[in-house]
């Protein structure tokens, strides 16, 4: 995936959240267990879903 955003418009509802956790479920059911996330911002909403808070790469590993 890459370059996502929300419109302002839409900003502030949750949408981004309920997107990239849905995108967590399909790939822990796939068996991935390396994520990646290069990130300018969205410390907020990355950090409580288990990215660690390094603005420049948020690497987290999940095992089953």
């Amino acid at each position: 995936m890459h370059a996502v955003a929300t419109d302002p418009a839409h900003q502030r509802r949750g949408h981004a959240r309920a997107g990239l956790t849905a995108l967590l479920a399909d790939l822990e059911q796939e068996g991935v267990t390396l994520y990646e996330l290069y990130a300018s911002g969205g410390v907020p909403l990355y950090e409580p879903l288990g990215f660690p808070s390094d603005p420049a790469l948020m690497r987290m590993t999940r095992f089953p």
